[in-house]
């Protein structure tokens, strides 16, 4: 059990890191939506993005169904958020490299959310 924990941790980490940098910094939370996205209006949903990843984060550590409700929630940010920001395939070459391995690398952290989730889900 202790192990299931301490990977939970490691799984949240950067969303609990993200969300506080956002929350303590929200002007730059702000302009990083903006220059990222896009999409407005920037403000709604930088209180959004830090919503999700602390509310998640808390969801994943906490224990039985909150957990697969904390993964399902991360999974679906991290996604919307990779396909947004990260789009290697529209990219001029020289930074298309750097957003394809930040995209692979988000892949594989939505794997491990779904591998979260997969075991503390409905009937675990």
């Amino acid at each position: 059990m202790r192990t299931l924990l301490l990977a939970r941790i490691a799984l949240a980490s950067p969303f609990l890191l993200s969300g506080v940098a956002k929350a303590s910094d929200f002007a730059g939370a702000v302009a990083e939506v903006r220059g990222l996205t896009g999409i407005g209006p920037a403000v709604p949903l930088a209180a959004a993005v830090i919503a999700v990843q602390l509310g998640g984060s808390a969801l994943l550590l906490a224990r039985g169904r909150a957990v697969w409700l904390g993964a399902a929630i991360l999974s679906a940010f991290t996604l919307a958020a990779t396909l947004l920001a990260h789009d290697f395939w529209a990219r001029p070459d020289g930074l298309a490299s750097r957003d394809a391995t930040t995209f692979f690398e988000h892949l594989g952290l939505i794997a491990g959310l779904a591998l979260a989730a997969r075991m503390a889900g409905p009937g675990r």
